[in-house]
């Protein structure tokens, strides 16, 4: 079925090669064509070359092409799939999370939740936005896959500015669940309808029963789980093991011979799973950036280690293109295009009654039937009491947010910080916005 899908941030190997081998593997998109966009012509041309090269040794049915003029890129876009950063994502990163810490701000990481989620989204957002409005300009029919975080607030901020925008958000979190779960529970994850839903990187399994008998799966879950983390390598094995063999473990078999701690970077997901009953889809690195108490309790020493191994894995990791399905934006794609009806886990898309209690405008994580219309949200209803609680402390975060961005104001920069729960203080707070602003100029300076 031919059709146009551009690549925002092919330059990106890691982004553009699997993106690409996702795509050519597909029966459904044969015939397509792929064109790269990038603002670094250099990274964009290698990434061309090897995939146009991959595609004739294959005898692929597949164009590709490349240009770092947007306008040309979208020109007939069927499906616009955009993964970006700006600046040294690494030197950034590091300042939104310790910046704040050195203003006596107890935040456990800080790239989605806590001041520093707030730093990089207003960084990320506006070239975002800019994306959008090109997108409905050109080809305002075309679905747009967001991979780039922080992503519930650049998907609340991108529906408020652009309400008609076919715009989705993708995040490969939920993917922990078809590990983690089968060993937990001794079956496989077909055999289990899960459903899972919150906000991005602060999402819960909700419900959880075996298909073959509807038995409820959730006490089993809570029995189990905490021996089998108890039991895992922590992550420092994972990356000692992506050291020694160049690959990352699929199974905790393949690095069970490596010291193991309790808990290994969950311990706020302890927490949540003993004291209110449910179990996060992310550990302590994500799931803690939304919490106040988190830092009390969280598994600084892993939080650490899997930063260290992360920046460390994709500096030395040497992507390439596999005919093999990696992420579940392609399946997405052809859902839409056979009108599949199937039930996707996990899509960030606005509220609208999805979830009871929280506001319709808010970008929300659950479930999804994907048919020849779009993406459909599968109502939540309720949520569990205490998980609600938490969820609500982030609606005021994420409307300050998106109106900081959409305004370019300071004041609301400022009041975002003073809403958030993870901040306790008040002295310095001012001055710690002005901080950010001068180290990060050339993206804040639009603050005013």
């Amino acid at each position: 079925m031919k059709k146009t899908i551009v690549l925002i941030g092919a330059g990106s190997a890691q982004f553009g090669y699997g993106t690409i081998g996702d795509i050519l593997q597909s029966k459904v998109l044969e015939g397509s064509h792929i064109v790269l966009h990038d603002i670094n012509p250099t990274t964009m041309g290698v990434v061309e070359r090897t995939a146009r090269q991959f595609i004739e040794e294959h005898g692929l049915p597949f164009t590709i092409s490349a240009t770092t003029n947007r306008a040309e890129a979208l020109q007939g876009a069927d499906f616009v799939i955009s993964s970006i950063e700006v600046g040294d994502r690494f030197e950034l990163w590091e300042q939104d999370w310790r910046i704040p810490q050195q203003y006596g701000i107890r935040q456990v990481y800080g790239e989605n939740g806590g001041p520093g989620g707030l730093f990089h989204s207003l960084r990320i957002i506006p070239p975002i936005l800019d994306i959008v409005a090109d997108v409905m300009r050109i080809c305002p029919d075309a679905y747009v896959f967001n991979f780039s975080n922080p992503m519930s607030r650049i998907c609340t901020t991108v529906h408020r500015a652009f309400p008609d925008a076919k715009f989705i958000g993708l995040c490969h979190e939920i993917g922990s669940l078809r590990r983690f779960l089968p060993e937990i529970l001794g079956v496989p994850y077909e055999a289990l309808e899960v459903r899972a839903g919150g906000l991005n990187h602060f999402s819960v399994v909700l419900s959880a029963k075996y298909k073959d008998t509807g038995k409820d799966a959730y006490p089993d879950i809570r029995a189990k789980a905490p021996a089998f983390f108890a039991n895992m390598p922590s992550l420092s094995a994972e990356h000692k093991y992506f050291k020694e063999t160049g690959k990352w473990p699929e199974t905790k078999e393949d690095f069970a011979h490596v010291e193991t701690e309790a808990w290994p970077e969950r311990r706020v997901f302890q927490v949540i799973l003993e004291k209110f009953g449910l179990m996060p889809i992310t550990s302590d690195s994500h799931f803690g950036e939304y919490i106040q108490w988190a830092y009390d309790v969280t598994d600084h020493r892993g939080i650490l280690d899997f930063y260290r191994f992360y920046k460390q894995y994709l500096s030395t990791v040497q992507p390439k293109i596999e005919l093999t399905l990696k992420e579940r934006v392609v399946p997405i794609i052809e859902g839409i295009l056979t009108d599949a009806g199937y039930v996707e886990e996990a899509v960030n898309i606005p509220n609208k009654g999805l979830i009871d209690d929280l506001p319709e405008w808010i970008a929300v994580e659950v479930p999804a039937i994907v048919d020849k219309n779009g993406v459909h949200g599968i109502p939540l209803g309720k949520l569990p009491a205490g998980f609600k609680g938490l969820l609500m402390n982030q609606v005021a975060v994420h409307d300050l947010t998106a109106e900081a961005v959409i305004h370019k104001s300071k004041a609301l920069a400022l009041q975002a910080l003073m809403v958030d729960p993870v901040v306790d203080i008040y002295q310095g707070l001012e001055e710690l916005l002005d901080t950010m602003i001068e180290y990060q100029e050339k993206w804040l300076g639009y603050l005013k």
